[in-house]
């Protein structure tokens, strides 16, 4: 039996040296130029930087590239990539992908060499966390942030966890790419709508295409407006799909449901539960609270109930915390269940840092920031709920502005949506003159037009327009749903 290829000679008498396996990188390869449909059995993401030999690494990118373009890969087909290439010249030349070929032995166990050559690569990267952290933990030059440290080193290992590590940071244009065309082909398949997550509202879906990975979403608006109705309909909405494609058996990657982490730091879990249920009872949630509801209604409650049950809705109503406690959660919950969707209610109430305490201003900049961070990381939508200053009572037109927004510039810069909820006749209702008189019958007329009509406001899309959605809230059971046509035209617009 041939000898298998060692591209460098080990070193006895070296006293530290990274995981590797050269040899079983060479057998890889060289099953995979054999018989091109090896690579369809490996079930595990490698990347051509998991290999340890950067010659390696650059053999299996094109190796790669040739195949996504439905092309046959031999020693043949890949020789005019490497007649310029250094390392190959030193090996004898392109000569040197024929030896690759020579021991078929990879073919045999191909799948495990896949294995191997990926847990080397994630225990080299724990090598690198692991020095990173030592080295930061000795260094004591500069200010001490114990705490910073240990947000970074989790934050690290979380990325090791996942198989990414450093060699998740950085993509090529062609993987770039590949993923904006699954994106577009999603909207397509959709109708033209909707590419990201479903918010279960066709006329927000249509308006931002849904919630789209890595984006911050500020979800704000003054006390009342319903800006947790709109949420928890939104995360339930998500959640409801999820379950519905995976019993119509629609692919995760294909579908516009998500799992959904929804942090409450309001109020908590049973009373969002409560929210719920009324919802999808059509039972007023005063009523639920009070228990003013007949044994129908019961009835009702109990079926709503069963059927959310299996719901992968997790609620975490744990009060102050942090920015930083907040993303270990949100990465715990991600490793555990698959999370595709987080929702903060809301982003004033979470901690930072306390360096960043003794300034208001600069606690919510880190805030954002941490939740801008958060997800680019796990590649999921944000949503934070956001207040609104005061300004907005003191002006004849209550219509929000992204200068409303509470404590910190920073959010309206981090976030890459910014969502207002308005209700005219939240302000309208306030106004009502006495009755029998001239006054009150326009009034009536125009609170006639308005109730139960609400706005999104849609102040900032990176991605898109901006722009106004209106929709139908029915403030006794917390719902939003779509505007029909007829109530559309019937409130006056156009």
């Amino acid at each position: 039996m041939a000898e298998l290829i060692r591209l460098a000679a080990a070193n006895e008498a070296e006293p530290q040296r990274l995981p590797r396996n050269i040899e079983a990188e060479a057998a890889f390869l060289g099953a995979i130029l054999i018989d091109n449909r090896v690579i369809e059995d490996v079930s595990i993401k490698l990347q051509p930087d998991h290999f340890f030999e950067p010659l390696h690494g650059r053999i299996f990118e094109h190796i790669l590239r040739l195949i996504d373009r439905n092309m046959l890969v031999t020693p043949v087909t890949l020789k005019p990539f490497f007649e310029a290439d250094e390392s190959m010249r030193e090996l004898g030349g392109p000569g040197y992908l024929i030896k690759l070929t020579a021991d078929g032995s990879g073919l045999i166990g191909a799948r495990d060499f896949a294995q191997q050559i990926y847990d080397l690569a994630l225990l080299r990267e724990l090598v690198t966390v692991g020095r990173t952290l030592v080295d930061n933990a000795l260094d004591t030059s500069e200010s001490v942030d114990p705490k910073g440290q240990i947000e970074a080193a989790e934050s690290a290992l979380y990325k090791v966890a996942e198989g990414e590590g450093e060699t998740g940071s950085m993509k090529s244009f062609l993987t770039a790419s590949t993923e904006a065309i699954r994106n577009v082909e999603k909207a397509l398949n959709s109708g033209g709508s909707l590419s990201g997550i479903t918010t279960g509202l066709n006329s927000i879906n249509t308006k931002c295409g849904g919630l789209h990975n890595s984006d911050l979403v500020i979800l704000a608006g003054r006390p009342g407006m319903g800006k947790t109705s709109l949420a928890t309909n939104i995360a339930f909405n998500a959640a409801r799909r999820w379950v519905r494609e995976r019993e119509d058996g629609i692919e995760e990657s294909k579908g516009s449901g998500a799992k959904v982490a929804f942090f409450s730091l309001e109020m908590s879990a049973d009373q969002l539960a409560t929210r719920i249920l009324a919802e999808q009872s059509g039972i007023s949630s005063e009523l639920l609270r009070m228990g003013k509801i007949s044994r129908e209604d019961f009835r009702e409650l109990s079926r709503a109930s069963r059927e959310l049950q299996e719901l992968p809705l997790f609620i975490d109503d744990t009060p102050a915390l942090t920015i930083a406690a907040l993303r270990t959660r949100a990465r715990r919950l991600q490793r555990r269940h698959g999370i595709g969707l987080i929702v903060v209610d809301y982003l004033q109430l979470l901690q930072g840092s306390s360096r960043a305490n003794d300034n208001r201003v600069n606690e919510i900049s880190e805030i954002s920031r941490g939740l801008k961070t958060l997800a680019k990381e796990l590649s999921i939508p944000v949503v934070a709920l956001s207040q609104l200053s005061r300004a907005v009572e003191q002006r004849e037109d209550k219509t929000p502005m992204l200068s409303d927004l509470r404590e910190s510039g920073s959010i309206e810069q981090d976030a890459d949506m910014v969502w207002f909820v308005y209700r005219e006749d939240y302000y309208e209702l306030m106004k009502k003159p006495d009755e029998g008189t001239p006054a009150f019958e326009a009034w009536n007329e125009k609170m006639e037009r308005i109730h139960g009509i609400a706005e999104l406001i849609i102040s900032k899309q990176r991605h898109g327009s901006t722009g106004r959605v209106r929709m139908k809230f029915e403030a006794k059971i917390t719902r939003f749903s779509d505007l029909a046509d007829d109530q559309y035209a019937d409130a006056g617009y156009d």
